[in-house]
């Protein structure tokens, strides 16, 4: 697991460390010191750490302007014991609404196992993007962990898709290609 690092091709565009709006501003990272683990596995130091345990981010693109965050997520997303969903949406997701981010996409490809709980975050934050004209995306994740997630019903609230080529796009190319999509779905 140590050696799945957070994509890092768009830091030419924006890093999380260096941006006061996000939660992340002012982290600083080794590259050579392992502290985070996942199921007792190492993981690459630039992921983020939020208040989980066992699930880690890393804030790949916040666009103010068009209103879009991406986000890449790594590990076991554990809502049943550690309530991540809590977590995640008071200290990371929250602060970025705050800022006026409506749009989310979050790239869960290695996003290995999905426990439930109840589904009032997941509500909850639907309501206030979508009352915004917002959504909320979950590109590439595993289909176990899809089936999972589908089976506590999460995909009334967060949109589940595979776009296997997201690293050959520039991410304002890959926002408005997922924003395209789901207006078509609108329209219908």
């Amino acid at each position: 697991m140590q050696d799945i690092e957070p994509y890092d091709n768009w830091r030419y565009l924006y890093t999380a460390e260096e941006d006061e709006r996000s939660p992340f501003y002012g982290r600083e990272y080794s590259e050579f010191v392992f502290s985070h683990t996942v199921y007792n596995y190492y993981i690459h130091p630039q992921w983020d750490e939020f208040g989980s345990s066992t699930l880690y981010l890393k804030v790949l693109i916040v666009d103010y302007t068009s209103g879009y965050a991406i986000i890449e997520m790594l590990g076991e997303w554990n809502d049943a014991i550690y309530n991540d969903i809590m977590t995640l949406k008071r200290d990371v997701i929250d602060l970025l609404i705050r800022e006026g981010i409506t749009k989310f996409i979050l790239i869960a490809e290695n996003v290995l196992n999905f426990h439930s709980s109840d589904d009032s975050y997941y509500e909850e934050w639907f309501e206030e993007v979508t009352d915004d004209g917002g959504w909320i995306i979950c590109i590439n994740m595993p289909e176990p962990t899809q089936y999972d997630f589908k089976r506590a019903r999460l995909n009334h609230y967060i949109e589940l898709m595979n776009i296997p080529q997201w690293r050959t796009v520039k991410p304002d190319l890959l926002f408005t290609q997922l924003d395209n999509i789901l207006m078509r779905r609108l329209d219908i």
